[in-house]
């Protein structure tokens, strides 16, 4: 005689509840050799009259609640920081941590991806190993103009940065055109407000900052060029300008990240209507960069690592 075994749990408790509930069997007398208790088989009967097979298959065992889950009212304070600043899970991080909330960096990551607040497009990008090499304030400032995206009274303006390699500290102006004139102003402004002596400059090959690929060629004497107005100024200053190689901005990384965070944070989300009213926001931006924390300064805002590299 061929015995069909049952094969899952549900066919298991279907072989008890059956007789049962087609009134073959009594469950006093089934419970009499139900290798359970008799609790459990009246349990598989119910089930089966209320909900069916579905009834009698067996639910998860993982628990409901965990003692270590992250609070709600920090979940939410989480979500409510990206929404607002953009800012990733390192940077909320260090925001906590100033609110006396203490959470790690990766649990930050997985709250806001279960949120959908990551991108969803992220580009793979290769790793380099740099030999970092340790700066003083003022040891090296990169310069770079960026257009302002948005016309503003119908004309194009465009912003000077400026920013120091070892602290991050960075100054903006906007003039009307990137004109060696509005290099050299801007040059001489930085050189008054910043609370460090410059000592090198770097920027990139344009015309209005060298003539190295205009100029040289066309001078009379190749061994002895005339130097561009800007180099006039840095000699002026006791100021050494390096220059990247072409077409690679890369070379120039600090301030081109930096324009990046302008585009995200400032120029998107902020509207002006005039030139005096662009100059004062952002200036108020820009204090507000030199007060964010920076994940190349392991979390100290320019403003701190100023103090920590001038004392």
């Amino acid at each position: 005689m061929c015995v069909n075994m049952p094969k899952t749990i549900k066919e298991e408790r279907l072989r008890w509840v059956l007789p049962i509930c087609q009134k073959q069997l009594k469950i006093i007398d089934a419970a009499k050799v139900f290798p359970h208790s008799k609790r459990t088989l009246e349990r598989w009967v119910s089930a089966y009259k209320k909900l069916g097979d579905t009834g009698l298959a067996p639910l998860s065992t993982k628990p409901r609640t965990n003692p270590k889950e992250t609070a709600i009212r920090i979940k939410e304070r989480i979500v409510e920081l990206r929404k607002k600043t953009k800012k990733c899970s390192l940077k909320l991080k260090w925001q906590l941590e100033k609110e006396g909330i203490l959470i790690h960096k990766n649990t930050i990551h997985k709250i806001i991806k279960r949120e959908g607040l990551t991108r969803r497009y992220r580009v793979k990008k290769l790793k380099y190993k740099y030999i970092k090499i340790p700066l003083t304030a003022g040891e090296l400032v990169e310069i770079d103009i960026k257009y302002v995206p948005k016309l503003v009274e119908n004309k194009q303006y465009y912003q000077f940065t400026a920013i120091d390699c070892a602290t991050r500290w960075r100054y903006l102006e906007i003039y009307d055109d990137p004109s060696n004139l509005s290099s050299i102003k801007f040059l001489e402004k930085v050189i008054s407000i910043a609370p460090f002596r410059i000592r090198a400059i770097k920027t990139d090959n344009g015309s209005n900052f060298t003539n190295r690929y205009t100029g040289y060629l066309k001078s009379s004497d190749p061994t002895n060029p005339k130097l561009h107005e800007l180099d006039i100024v840095c000699q002026k200053y006791n100021i050494i300008h390096y220059l990247i190689d072409p077409g690679k901005p890369a070379q120039n990384g600090k301030v081109e990240r930096s324009h990046r965070s302008d585009q995200e944070t400032f120029y998107n989300r902020v509207m002006f209507t005039n030139l005096l009213e662009l100059n004062r926001k952002i200036k108020i931006w820009n204090k507000q960069y030199n007060n964010l924390e920076h994940c190349g300064l392991n979390g100290k805002t320019p403003n701190e690592m100023l103090k920590l590299l001038t004392n």
